[in-house]
């Protein structure tokens, strides 16, 4: 089978080189939508990443143009019509997990960037002001932090929290996971409870439609003073005015975000020789309480050689017929 790649990047490349020798890979580096779907012509799976938009009218098109499968190159899919691709008998298979511990990290190094302005340091010294006036930060382990989901890559906060830091931690998800609560975590039975008691929040959970704004004035109102909040997740799961507003009023202390509700417009690309046109994005990069990076925090190389390896081998065990339903996030009609 012929795989066509979308939203390309040389570390794709170089990624997908080390590990298939089975498979050849057509790399596009537009990302696919409805413009770019008659690309796929000619090609039995096209691979995908967080952005490409995978709606009902482009899924036709893959479906007319001989498509068999969908490759997500992540562990998301809430940009992907998953009703329309089991109509058409697509399956769409994922890499659920690649290495929960670079999610973590990144997500403990956004708490401590923001605590500790190593950031701001780093420019100060730079210039030679070594002046550490307004740098001012506080020891993490006298805080309450408040972790919403509690998979693989909540479980690996979590421990380096209470193991860390011996930090209090409270925990939110459906389901209670027994490593956390071995660990010493407190699950509450209300997300309320997490934003009334903790000091620092980290989202933690997929996007759908009961997590969308999560974090909105209604939950905002109701956290701590100065509450450091922190995504690594999904963009949309904060809405991006009420945290701007709350910015302003001093209720959010701190706002460390990797992911952006609508950061396909730029994350992943050069617009630095470009005026950026989101007055939301622009106005959140402005604050000196507010770190945005633009989706990295996967970015380790054991996460993209696991996720490259699992994406070739989620195309052979479809050919194969053994596919791994942990990967398989719809139900294809046959």
């Amino acid at each position: 089978m012929k795989i066509c790649l979308f939203s390309s990047k040389p570390y794709w490349q170089k990624w997908f080189g080390n590990v298939n020798s089975e498979y050849k890979i057509d790399y596009f580096t537009q990302p696919l939508n409805i413009n770019t779907v008659k690309e796929t012509k000619g090609y039995q799976a096209v691979c995908c990443f967080v952005n490409d938009d995978l709606n009902k009218d482009v899924i036709k098109k893959l479906s007319e143009n001989g498509v068999k499968v969908i490759l997500m190159r992540c562990a998301g899919f809430n940009k992907v019509d998953l009703e329309t691709a089991s109509k058409l008998e697509i399956p769409v298979l994922r890499v659920p997990t690649y290495s929960p511990n670079a999610v973590s990290e990144y997500a403990l190094s956004l708490m401590l960037t923001l605590n500790r302005k190593t950031h701001k340091a780093y420019s100060r010294v730079k210039e030679g002001n070594f002046e550490i006036n307004g740098l001012e930060g506080f020891n993490m382990s006298n805080k309450i932090f408040g972790i919403i989901g509690t998979g693989n890559i909540g479980y690996h906060l979590i421990r380096v929290l209470r193991l860390g830091f011996n930090a209090k931690v409270f925990a939110y998800d459906i389901y209670k996971s027994k490593e956390c609560i071995e660990l010493g975590v407190e699950y509450v039975d209300s997300v309320d409870e997490i934003w009334k008691k903790c000091d620092i929040i980290s989202l933690h959970t997929p996007l759908n439609p009961e997590t969308k704004y999560l974090i909105n004035k209604e939950s905002l109102a109701k956290m701590k003073d100065g509450v450091m909040i922190i995504n690594v997740s999904r963009g949309a799961l904060i809405n991006t005015r009420d945290a701007i507003n709350a910015l302003k009023t001093g209720k959010i202390g701190y706002l460390g975000l990797d992911t952006y509700e609508h950061e396909e417009e730029y994350f992943f690309q050069d617009h630095s020789d470009q005026i950026i046109k989101d007055e939301n994005l622009q106005l959140l990069v402005s604050f000196p309480n507010v770190i945005v990076s633009s989706h990295q925090a996967w970015y380790t190389k054991e996460a993209i050689s696991a996720i490259c390896s699992t994406t070739i081998q989620n195309l052979s065990d479809y050919e194969k017929g053994e596919i791994k339903k942990s990967n398989l996030v719809n139900k294809p009609q046959q």
